[in-house]
């Protein structure tokens, strides 16, 4: 049977975590000045300002990497050696995503003009994902992060996030809930998919802006990318390169954004900690250097994220020695590990928070 120990962090971090957990559930606890300190800081360290050459560069080698493995893709034609390119593009396909949540935010332009036509671009043309029902889905994930009821990251779906959720779960989380953690990395090969359909079903929203152009955009990314797969592949072929580039890219996007959050402290209710505190205590910073800065396109550093959003991702490392020791100043806890023990922590939170569900089958 595979077991999920407790491995959320030393013993002395958690004590800390919890105190400050518990201390920010209190109505009126924090201080609001507190993130008005830190901002200060960063603003004097020059770090909220933009880098465009950095994201000319950064633009380049994700377009320059497009466009060899599509390259790759007609040089070879109907071969079976196309799923490494199939893969190839899966990791290509990632890092579209994360430079169209980099636009999202506004750290590429200031203006929101030239962001939302880039983010179309990257987002609907490049990958088939909405940028408009991504961004609606993420702005209220930022607003409140780990908030049970307001940020849709943590809804319960198809995964279960806390123990009420789990006991409150039907149809399929309650089917899976119990099992969840195990089932976790087999999930994420469907999110490709899934962000397909989802961004589809986006466009029946009167409230979704540019409708017309966001479908226009995703039929076109879907229709181009088919008609390459069976222009050049056997049937039998294309379907297994969709399978292998979808399903990769699926697991390569969950893996970027499970160590951020997943495991980390929820809040219910009216619970609402001031800014500094909502951000700080419910995300983790992954360790790591230049190379899980790249492939985790600078959500490593998911603190100073969710602190300043519009920050380009070039400076968050810098930023984080600001926040941290800052938040050493002022008694938050700031958690930090490697990447795999990220992974762990947020396996185990997903098989503890399971208990009730297998906890009721037992008892029948």
């Amino acid at each position: 049977m595979t077991t999920f120990p407790d491995v959320s962090g030393s013993t002395d971090l958690l004590g800390a975590r919890r105190s400050a957990v518990s201390a920010a559930r209190k109505p009126g606890s924090g201080s609001g000045s507190d993130f008005a300190a830190l901002s200060r800081r960063i603003t004097d360290a020059g770090l909220l300002k933009r880098r465009p050459g950095y994201y000319v560069v950064r633009i380049g080698l994700v377009v320059a990497l497009f466009a060899g493995g599509w390259g790759a893709f007609f040089a070879l034609g109907d071969t079976w050696w196309q799923l490494a390119v199939a893969a190839f593009l899966a990791f290509v396909f990632g890092q579209i995503a994360l430079m169209a949540h980099d636009l999202a935010h506004r750290q590429v332009f200031r203006r929101r003009r030239p962001s939302e036509i880039a983010g179309r671009l990257f987002g609907n043309l490049g990958v088939g994902m909405s940028y408009g029902w991504w961004m609606n889905k993420h702005t209220r994930h930022h607003a409140n992060p780990n908030h049970e009821e307001l940020d849709p990251d943590v809804a319960p779906d198809i995964l279960v996030w806390s123990t009420d959720q789990a006991r409150a779960s039907s149809g399929v989380a309650r089917l899976i809930g119990g099992h969840q953690a195990p089932l976790f990395f087999p999930l994420l090969a469907l999110e490709g998919f899934n962000l397909h359909v989802s961004s589809l079903r986006a466009l029946r929203s009167p409230s979704m802006k540019s409708r017309a152009l966001e479908g226009a955009l995703l039929l076109l990314h879907i229709a181009g990318l088919l008609t390459a797969l069976f222009l050049v592949l056997s049937p039998g072929k294309a379907l297994a390169f969709l399978a292998v580039n979808q399903c990769l890219f699926g697991i390569y996007l969950g893996c970027t954004f499970a160590p951020n959050h997943k495991g980390m402290p929820t809040f219910t209710g009216a619970e609402r900690p001031d800014f500094l505190r909502r951000q700080v205590l419910t995300s983790r910073n992954v360790r790591g250097g230049p190379l899980t800065d790249v492939l985790l396109g600078g959500l490593n550093y998911q603190i100073e994220h969710h602190l300043f959003p519009s920050m380009p991702t070039v400076h968050l490392r810098r930023a984080q020695v600001i926040v941290r020791a800052y938040c050493a100043e002022i008694g938050v806890p700031y958690h930090e590990t490697g990447l795999i023990q990220s992974y762990r922590e947020a396996l185990a939170h997903l098989h503890r928070v399971g208990e009730p569900i297998r906890q009721q089958r037992r008892t029948r």
